[in-house]
């Protein structure tokens, strides 16, 4: 992909430690985003991005750093103003976290209930405007129970654009799916940072998504980025870990 014009970021990560204990799972990563920039962290499960995210979004407390998001340090917000930020962030878990006692449009609808003064007959207009732009239209009185894999991650997608987020946090949004249905949800990914100039981290394993979607990539090993560049440059670097991860990917 061609990467956007150059401009402020929306996402200013600076010398982020968290460490458990002695396990340093968080170790002086820094990261920007720009807008409508999608970064794609490549890493292997179990390294360190769950918490990554979770401390993007105020759910843990680094021990140290900053983390800038839309211009607001977040790390010293109390819980009122965090939670207007949040509302400026969508974030799409890797199975979609859908509840399953509610219909495909009450799961989409859930946000605008709890967040907005829309009356009923507005919230259903807008979860239908926005599954209807994922591909899911058809699918709204649906149970999750009743869906694929695949679906699920379009109402997952769907339910974290409902607030108009001007950022998106994707955790391994492709994960064990379908070659077929994991392009489509690339193209999805891909759409939205085209149409609306949104900023995105995605997280994931899968090199050819990071190929497909990202302006540039970090990779992440042991809490540390050990690359972070476009996707061309990260095929000719000599770090052992970047290499191995590139061939075995």
């Amino acid at each position: 992909m061609t990467p956007p014009a150059q401009g402020n970021a929306v996402i200013r990560v600076e010398s982020l430690f968290k460490a458990f204990g002695s396990l340093k799972v968080i170790n002086d990563v820094n990261l920007n985003v720009n807008v409508g920039e999608t970064l794609v962290v490549l890493c292997r499960s179990g390294t360190g991005k769950s918490v990554l995210l979770k401390l993007l979004i105020g759910l843990q407390q680094p021990d140290s750093g900053s983390i800038q998001m839309l211009g607001q340090e977040i790390t010293q917000l109390a819980e009122k103003p965090l939670n207007e930020v949040r509302k400026k962030v969508g974030f799409v878990f890797q199975n979609a976290a859908l509840y399953d006692s509610l219909t495909v449009a009450e799961n989409v609808e859930f946000p605008l209930k709890y967040h907005t003064a829309l009356t009923v007959g507005q919230r259903r207009e807008q979860a239908m405007e926005i599954l209807t732009r994922v591909g899911m239209q058809d699918s709204a009185l649906m149970m999750p129970t009743e869906l694929s894999g695949g679906m699920k991650r379009r109402v997952g997608l769907a339910r974290a654009l409902v607030l108009k987020p001007k950022i998106m946090l994707y955790d391994e949004p492709t994960a064990g799916l379908d070659p077929i249905t994991s392009e489509e949800i690339n193209e999805l990914i891909l759409k939205l940072q085209q149409e609306h100039a949104m900023s995105s981290i995605v997280v994931t394993h899968e090199m050819h998504s990071a190929q497909r979607i990202s302006n540039h990539v970090a990779m992440l090993d042991q809490g540390s980025i050990v690359f972070d560049g476009n996707f061309s440059d990260m095929k000719n670097s000599d770090n052992k870990f970047v290499s191995l991860f590139i061939k075995n990917g």
